[in-house]
């Protein structure tokens, strides 16, 4: 009974916070203020200074972690309904998706060897561009802890939608399926998300780059494990 009680405060406050830190985002509209930032900062200070436990929290936590694969599921359809141009770019869309998955990976390979990380750990990071579901079953494929990429899943989310707006100025990028692309293949289901505020159409590059990187990640690691490890 208290388990359930917990439970329920957990996802009732968490929807909560999110609904508060989705206002204060149409007040404050900066990268730097998006709900799952500014959502999943107030969450922690709370669990901070409460003193609840993660292992608590997460009763009601797992609810909203379930969603998660449906959500995915729902990007399908702005992808259906920008098919045409889906196919007038497909294989622009392929090789840049490509390269992109290969930079993720080697990316997050080389800095964690740079910082003398261990083994498993890198094996939790190589899968941090893909969504969670699949980086966590890729991470336990090579030995890696699932708890930690999805960890590492979120910092990628989390940092590549706050940056890219940032990067894609500097780097004078405004064709709409490049940004979705570079989004998609980086950041996965919350740069898409972010990506179908901007535009349906970068939305739509951006849930092709998140679904062919998924795929593509979860070929190449267990590949690149064997010259790795």
């Amino acid at each position: 009974m208290i388990n359930w009680a917990a439970a329920v405060l957990a996802a009732a406050g968490t929807v909560l916070v999110y609904i508060g830190a989705r206002k204060f985002y149409q007040r404050f509209s900066y990268p730097i203020t998006l709900p799952i930032v500014t959502g999943t900062v107030v969450i922690i200070v709370v669990l901070l200074s409460t003193g609840i436990s993660y292992e608590t929290y997460m009763l009601g936590g797992r609810w909203i972690e379930h969603l998660l694969g449906p959500a995915v599921v729902a990007l399908a359809y702005p992808l259906y309904k920008q098919r045409e141009m889906l196919k007038t770019y497909f294989f622009p869309l392929l090789v840049s998706v490509t390269v992109g998955a290969f930079a993720g990976v080697l990316s997050g390979y080389y800095l964690s060897r740079l910082a003398g990380v261990e083994q498993a750990l890198i094996a939790s990071v190589l899968p941090k561009s893909v969504t969670t579901p699949v980086a966590m079953e890729v991470a336990a494929s090579i030995g890696g802890p699932p708890p930690l990429a999805a960890v590492f899943v979120m910092v990628a989310g989390i940092g590549g939608v706050v940056i890219a707006p940032y990067l894609f100025k500097c780097c004078k990028i405004n064709h709409v399926l490049a940004k979705g692309i570079g989004i998609g293949s980086a950041s996965h289901a919350i740069g898409t998300a972010k990506a179908l505020e901007n535009s349906e159409k970068e939305g739509a590059a951006s849930s092709v780059a998140m679904t062919l990187s998924a795929v593509i990640v979860s070929i190449i690691i267990p590949l690149l494990a064997l010259l790795f490890f």
